[in-house]
């Protein structure tokens, strides 16, 4: 058993997990106060839903013995990973259970994604039974197709290159973002009302926590620490600085200023091209992938004002987008002397990676856009997907959990000084929602 390989593993394991709590306060903060609790729920529920499928399953249908043409692993072979607790139980020097770890990071934190074009108006236990139903009929093939590269149909099949996900991650978390946001509808008053980011600062926390732990989603997916995963380790950082730099310019030029929210944003659509493209490309075709994410995306988030779709937090815009431009990119920059060992149209490699490239996303898109909408009508028809009014004009922390992100206090100040006794004694109780947008 290779110790430094398993360490490595289980740290990038480590770090993806922190990319959760990281996507919490990253969504939120750009929630409403009365809804902030709600949000960073939704995320961290996953947590909760996914983990639990992936050991009783999920990891079986994504890399099992497959069943046929390399669209599912075989979903009862590794049941409860009880074939998997000895230490003969390893490949390549990594035990088994590492890499059930690592993967299952990348299963909770992809369902999670989805949750920021839900925000501010879907029913909590809906959206508990939507990650289960998802990540059992989407995420867990499509993983199966992207990660599997022995059985898969898209990565040994097809022979798309996709290092970390683009594809299976963020071209499936915003198709399914899209579809979600449309059965759901617009929340209220929007676009007419101005629904700002309650606490920037932390959006910021959770962009930085985001681009501090994708350093194990990308580099992690080395599978050794190594050249390869050095290479990945780099490129994440090329990329995502480039990217912030193409989404402020484009502030600058289209707005006047430079945002915190832009520069959040930016790192995020970095980090979410360069997720497949990581082990393809030059560090300077990395930074060429991050400047025209960053670019586009800060563009793309305002198709939802243009086509009316109600995507809260743009992960359609961030992730779809992203996701896509950094799939088609490997077909444009890739080179040989990157891990993947695949040269694209610009370095002589001709059309035919682009063309498989392309293949890959429009299977994956085709697919999540059919499934999801399957399983959101049927979830819309049963248990039905929106709050009631009352708890959405409130705030859903509320009408859903009975709590409140911050508690208002009538007295200001914090000092005894002029108030009287009584005052002290017997604070007025007032709502947490008081002072606060309604």
């Amino acid at each position: 058993m290779d110790s430094g390989n398993t360490a490595w593993i289980l740290t990038s394991a480590a770090l993806v997990l922190l990319m959760t709590p990281g996507l919490a306060l990253f969504y939120g903060g750009q929630a409403r106060s009365k809804n902030v609790l709600n949000m960073m729920m939704m995320v961290f529920g996953t947590l909760a839903t996914v983990g639990v499928l992936w050991v009783l399953f999920g990891y079986s249908v994504a890399f099992g013995t497959d069943v046929g043409a390399g669209l599912l692993g075989n979903p009862v072979e590794f049941f409860g990973l009880s074939s998997m607790l000895t230490p003969e139980a390893q490949t390549d020097g990594l035990p088994d259970l590492a890499f059930v770890a690592f993967q299952g990071m990348f299963a909770i934190l992809t369902t999670g994604l989805i949750a920021g074009a839900a925000a501010d108006r879907m029913k909590f236990n809906t959206w508990m039974v939507f990650t289960l139903l998802w990540a059992t009929l989407v995420y867990f093939p499509v993983a199966h197709w992207v990660f599997d590269l022995d059985n898969g149909w898209i990565a040994a099949g097809l022979g798309a290159l996709d290092f970390a996900g683009g594809t299976a991650v963020h071209i499936n978390a915003g198709v399914a973002a899209l579809v979600l946001c449309i059965f759901l509808g617009k929340r209220r008053g929007w676009p007419r009302e101005a629904m700002r980011p309650h606490n920037l600062t932390m959006v910021m926390l959770g962009a930085g926590m985001l681009w501090f732990g994708w350093f194990g989603f990308n580099a992690g997916s080395a599978g050794s620490a190594g050249w390869e995963a050095s290479y990945a380790f780099v490129n994440t950082i090329a990329a995502t600085a480039a990217a912030i730099v193409g989404w402020l310019i484009v502030e600058q030029i289209r707005d006047g200023k430079p945002t915190s929210l832009g520069a959040a944003s930016g790192i995020v659509a970095g980090l979410v091209a360069i997720t497949p493209a990581c082990a393809s490309v030059s560090p300077i075709g990395a930074m060429i992938i991050g400047v025209i994410a960053g670019v586009a995306c800060a563009y793309a988030v305002g198709l939802k004002f243009k086509l009316g779709f109600d995507d809260s937090f743009d992960v359609v815009g961030v992730h779809l987008v992203g996701g896509v431009i950094g799939t088609l990119m490997i077909g444009l920059l890739a080179t040989e002397v990157a891990p993947d060992g695949a040269n694209g149209l610009f370095y002589g490699g001709g059309f035919s990676q682009l063309g498989i490239q392309a293949i890959a996303a429009l299977a994956v898109i085709v697919y999540c856009a059919v499934v999801t909408a399957i399983i959101v009508g049927i979830l819309k028809a049963t248990m039905g997907l929106r709050i009631d009014d009352d708890s959405e004009a409130t705030g859903i922390d509320e009408g859903e959990h009975a709590e409140s992100g911050y508690d208002f206090s009538s007295l200001r100040g914090g000092s005894s000084l002029g108030s009287s006794h009584s005052a002290l004694s017997a604070p007025t109780q007032v709502s947490a929602t008081a002072g606060k947008e309604s």
